[in-house]
């Protein structure tokens, strides 16, 4: 793989519902909530064997509760873990807890990165669980175990405000729910999300050594190091073309979203849009562009800084 070269391996693809056995300690359902901005679905991942961890029980879902109810049938739950606080994968955590009993832990409350300028639309905004509350919120280096298996917390934020992912020395792997995933890039979107975060836990990330990658939709990261790479190049080519189109004369977002997102699908231009504001954010940080109206804005003007 190049270093520009973002495809990936389909051949751990599996129908919802469906137990899929990945590793020794880990075991995949897919959630059926496939689309757009979901691939073929979420990944809820079961993590050991007798005495368990859920990570990302996944939508509310009755399908997916009673699939991942067989699956853990002779079996304890210990922890249910939540990645992070979007209704794609958090929500199904509390049916899980009242079905087994175990503890909600991992990401706290949902937060915004930034607060909304007054007048502007989150048009993600149906995407966040604000009713996620976990019996233990974990942070960077806690740490749960069961027989035979651990999961450390590694602080992501970035696609959202609270966003974790999780280590399992054991088999030196790293479940990075919707900060990297093999099948497409990341929405960043404020307020939930934010580029300057992203782009500093993809840093971390590179620095760290796990094997693979599983993600919360799609099919493992193999050779992570060198793809986190392939994402961090993506990215800075991204803000590249963004800042050229401002110095070119585009002053708002929506000229801007046709011409760096050519081709792009009608029902991701939205996310297009507030991908591009998460960018335009950091360049506005970083004395790149500026905001004659002010702070930047879904709909404001930007400039050459």
């Amino acid at each position: 793989m190049s270093d520009d070269d973002l495809s990936f391996d389909r051949s751990l693809d599996a129908a919802p519902g469906v137990v899929l056995r990945l590793t020794p300690l880990v075991r995949r359902l897919v959630a059926p909530n496939g689309g757009p901005f979901t691939f073929t679905g979420t990944c809820s991942y079961i993590v050991g064997q007798g005495t368990v961890a859920v990570i990302d029980p996944g939508p509310d879902s009755a399908p997916h509760l009673a699939a991942l109810s067989d699956a853990l049938q002779g079996e304890t739950v210990s922890h249910i873990v939540v990645t992070h606080t979007h209704r794609d994968h958090s929500p199904g955590a509390r049916a899980l807890k009242a079905l087994t009993g175990a503890p909600i832990v991992g990401c706290g409350l949902h937060r915004a990165a930034r607060e909304l300028a007054l007048g502007e639309i989150n048009r993600l905004d149906a995407s966040a669980d604000a009713e996620h509350a976990p019996d233990t919120e974990m942070g960077e280096g806690d740490r749960i175990a069961g027989p035979g298996w651990s999961l450390t917390a590694v602080a992501t934020p970035g696609h959202t405000a609270n966003h974790l992912a999780f280590s399992l020395a054991e088999e030196d792997a790293l479940f990075s729910a919707d900060h990297v995933m093999a099948w497409s890039t990341t929405i960043v979107a404020p307020p939930d999300g934010s580029m300057a975060d992203f782009m500093a836990s993809l840093e971390k990330l590179r620095g760290r050594s796990e094997a693979v990658y599983w993600p919360g939709h799609g099919g493992p990261v193999r050779d992570p190091q060198r793809f986190v790479r392939a994402l961090i190049n993506h990215r800075r080519m991204r803000e590249a073309s963004i800042l050229n189109r401002v110095r070119q004369g585009d002053r708002l977002i929506a000229d801007i979203v046709p011409r760096v997102y050519e081709g792009l699908a009608p029902a991701l231009h939205g996310a297009a849009a507030l991908s591009t504001f998460a960018h335009l954010e950091d360049l506005a940080a970083r004395g790149l562009v500026r905001c004659p109206e002010g702070a930047p804005s879904l709909t404001g003007v930007f400039e050459p800084g």
